[in-house]
């Protein structure tokens, strides 16, 4: 769908090479996974963190449920396991066409948004 615009995926990592490793073969994910285990590329590009209370609380529970019915597991915490995600899309160029900074640990980027920067 994304590669099929024209597009590379790029996914950073909060684990170590090892860990990164290990994803990447458990998953089969198809795209390029880069490692930030000091976090400087989050900070970076103001990624944000949670707090504790959003990992254990009640949104924790009902979103983490969804996500383990879909078939997504957590295979191991890296160092930074408040470190929330983000989806950026890039170029050509450094052109920023879209950002989407997750506020939460299951919040994530509509496709639709991501979809249309390419097409934009």
């Amino acid at each position: 769908m994304i590669t099929g615009r024209g597009a590379d995926i790029v996914a950073v990592g909060t684990g170590d090479g090892s860990y990164a490793r290990s994803f990447v073969a458990d998953t089969r994910v198809p795209f390029t996974v880069l490692v930030d285990d000091s976090g400087a590329a989050a900070t970076a590009a103001s990624v944000r963190r949670s707090g504790l209370l959003a990992l254990v609380g009640p949104g924790a529970w009902s979103n983490g449920g969804t996500a383990w019915r879909a078939g997504h597991r957590v295979h191991r915490p890296g160092k930074r396991v408040t470190q929330l995600g983000a989806t950026f899309v890039i170029g050509p160029g450094p052109r920023l066409r879209y950002e989407h900074l997750d506020a939460e640990p299951w919040d994530h980027a509509p496709l639709d948004d991501v979809l249309g920067a390419l097409r934009g």
